[in-house]
């Protein structure tokens, strides 16, 4: 693991460029906004380009004394194909917004407050490999503060701020080149157990360890807590430091850790919270016996309790993750959230440790509720259409990333007594100011069996319900993944409104936010109860008046991939048109070739082989082919190890063979997204190009 690569996953891509530091800008891409172009804005229209010019606001960290809030903002260049990452500062309570790292190129990330300094200090490649700089809170003053060999991946400070924990690759061994030195151009991997490559990367036969160091203006090393351990902390892929932190007096680390390697790995969700303690040099596991993921641990203020995340069932990545309290002094553990049905996440203290505020789905939205320790009632603090994705203290108010299907995420301050939000931040206004934004409406459809689903139509920006438009059916991925209030950047429903469509995007069955069976039913039922609420959905929209029923297409991904695929074989004639990215073909080929098992092994109820055969495998598109009739367009990722992109050329070839409409598009760098600019406004043309040559 790399910082590269965690950019990568955040959505974010650097530019690799190395660059001596400057007191004034050096970059390329400014970390201003781009400015719109008459011919862009003409039409008033979200477009593809347009998308590329947003700010993507991401993590944020409030100063000290809550007085202020830094965070990133990452700009692209799609004339380069690269983006930059700035440091911003804003007051908590409002204000004007200001750019600390003008003056560092290529990319400044990872901001933290040094509480002992008041300094604020972040990452940056500018010496050719990421080290920690810092900086006055006014951007001024900036020096490189580590020095570690091979760079890092991530750092936190201890509360007190006299010490500090970064990330960092250790070998493991086992690297064809050190068994063959004498071939030193070799590029081979060699493997006697799994996991020799995950979701869009080969073993690179290193693993991210934590270290502990005195903080201090010049960090060369530190001391490994996890020496010996073959053993990623934080966990792949993700790499979130978030899964690590210091007691209040920086005596303890709480760290998330799956103690397991090869076969075993990737078969078992059995991730742990270990607490190190940093004078003795102990490691003891607190949720021994938890046989799910344990995750994202948070110590109370007084250091007594320690919130975490966890799943009750072994194996099944999509559980309800539940809040849970363990007391340091007899080490008990209790669930907080036992009488509530959906899940808890992104864990914040109240300052005198008697409750938890954590963010929480309910009908397709992402809220902030509050837990109290002593009665265990939970109640909501926001209500509303949009998704809250991470929240912290500030004084009195709570900080949040916030986003909605018609919004970028912004920075909100949120009373957590009433609710009310004040925006804070304005990344992206010069871009709303200068296009038309669709009418998102939710709509509720019975289901096959009688149960009602919430599903989100939007509309394109300058409808007229008396013209009759296009439909497309978006089938989501997951497949436990709430079709919530999400704004992506690729699969953006204002831009797909933009171009004329109605969307329509259920919540259909196997998804979070509607309670616990709702999400569960879909695991062994792949092609059941869930693909027909998907026909009522788009059945249902279909009968008003301004949707043309002769022009629907369905479009999606990974498992909406999938569902397309199965759609195609199934669909009765309904569709003109299809988009299948990065979707499961055939499940033997699909079980043969992934990276993580305890996946296909819980939806798909067990291995091709066993005997009885699961029933679940009778769900698999490539057995329905024969029913194939529609036009396809089939998108995979050379480097999607999660989905292996031959379940992509088997789909397509089928479709060839069988004299069906297909068109093949194939991006060999890219993994289970399509993360570069260019590669992106290809995508988007050939996603729209396919919908518009048979739709319209």
């Amino acid at each position: 693991m790399n910082f590269f690569r965690y950019f990568v996953f955040s959505g974010i891509f650097l530019m690799t460029g190395c660059s001596q530091q400057s007191q004034t800008p050096v970059a390329s891409i400014s970390e201003q906004p781009a400015p719109l172009t008459e011919q862009e804005i003409a039409g008033k229209k979200l477009t593809p380009e347009i998308l590329w010019k947003f700010g993507r606001t991401g993590e944020y960290k409030v100063s000290p004394d809550n007085s202020t809030v830094v965070y990133t903002v990452s700009r692209y260049s799609v004339n380069d194909n690269k983006a930059r990452t700035t440091i911003w500062s804003i007051p908590a309570k409002g204000g004007e917004a200001v750019c600390l790292t003008a003056d560092v190129a290529p990319s400044a990330f990872n901001p933290r407050w040094n509480p002992s300094t008041g300094r604020i200090a972040y990452l940056t490649a500018v010496s050719g490999e990421a080290q920690i700089w810092d900086m006055k809170p006014d951007g001024s003053d900036k020096q490189q503060v580590s020095h570690i060999d091979g760079g890092i991946n991530g750092f936190e400070f201890s509360p007190k701020g006299e010490k500090l924990f970064f990330l960092k690759d250790v070998p493991v061994g086992g690297n064809p080149k050190e068994l063959y030195p004498d071939l030193p151009k070799s590029n081979a991997i060699v493997s006697d157990d799994m996991m020799y490559r995950h979701w869009n990367d080969w073993t690179d036969y290193a693993v991210s360890h934590i270290f502990v160091a005195p903080a201090g203006s010049h960090i060369k090393s530190g001391k490994d807590i996890m020496e010996g351990e073959p053993f990623d902390a934080p966990l792949a892929p993700y790499f979130d430091s978030d899964e690590i932190t210091f007691s209040p007096d920086g005596k303890y680390i709480a760290y998330t850790c799956k103690k397991l390697t090869g076969r075993e790995y990737t078969v078992s969700t059995n991730s742990d919270i270990y607490l190190y303690d940093t004078e003795t040099g102990a490691t003891r596991n607190i949720s021994e016996g938890l046989p799910g993921y344990d995750k994202y641990p948070v110590f109370s203020p007084d250091g007594s309790m320690l919130a975490f995340q966890s799943m009750a069932t072994p194996g099944f990545e999509a559980d309800r993750e539940r809040l849970m309290l363990y007391h340091l002094a007899d080490a008990k553990t209790e669930e907080l959230t036992a009488n509530y049905a959906d899940n808890a996440a992104h864990f914040v203290w109240s300052p005198n440790g008697k409750g938890i505020w954590f963010i929480s789905g309910v009908r397709a939205t992402y809220q902030v509720y509050h837990a109290d320790i002593t009665s265990k009632k939970i109640k909501p603090v926001t209500a509303g259409q949009h998704d809250y994705t991470s929240i912290a203290l500030a004084d009195n108010e709570l900080i949040g990333s916030k986003m909605s299907i018609s919004m970028a995420t912004e920075l909100f301050s949120v009373n957590p007594q009433t609710g009310e939000e004040r925006q804070l931040t304005f990344t992206n206004q010069n871009i709303y100011n200068a296009i038309g934004i669709g009418e998102v409406k939710e709509r509720t459809v019975k289901t096959s069996d009688g149960k009602d689903m919430l599903v989100w139509v939007i509309y394109p920006p300058d409808f007229d319900p008396s013209k009759k438009y296009p439909a497309v059916l978006f089938c989501t991925g997951g497949p436990q993944s709430a079709v919530s209030q999400f704004f992506s950047y690729r699969w953006n429903f204002q831009l797909m409104a933009a171009n004329g469509y109605i969307i329509v995007a259920p919540n259909r069955r196997g998804l979070p936010t509607f309670g616990e069976e709702w999400n569960r039913q879909i695991s062994g039922d792949y092609g059941g109860q869930n693909m027909r609420d998907y026909l009522s959905a788009i059945d249902d929209v279909a009968k008003e008046p301004y949707v043309d029923a002769a022009r629907l297409g369905a479009v999606g991904a990974s498992y909406g991939g999938f569902s397309v695929y199965w759609l195609a074989g199934h669909h009765q004639k309904r569709f003109k048109a299809f988009i299948a990215h990065c979707g499961m073909f055939n499940f033997e080929s699909q079980y043969g070739g992934t990276d993580e098992y305890w996946f296909p092994n819980f939806d798909l109820e067990g291995a091709y082989w066993d005997k009885p055969r699961p029933k679940s495998y009778d769900f698999s598109p490539h057995l329905s082919v024969d029913h194939w009739d529609t036009p396809i367009l089939v998108i995979h990722g050379g480097k999607d190890f999660r989905v292996p992109y031959t379940e992509g050329l088997q789909a397509f070839n089928a479709a060839q063979l069988r004299g069906v409409t297909s068109r093949l598009l194939i991006f060999p760098e890219e993994s289970h997204w399509v993360l570069s600019p260019q590669n992106a406004i290809l995508w988007q043309r050939e996603f729209f190009g396919w919908l518009d040559k048979w739709l319209k």
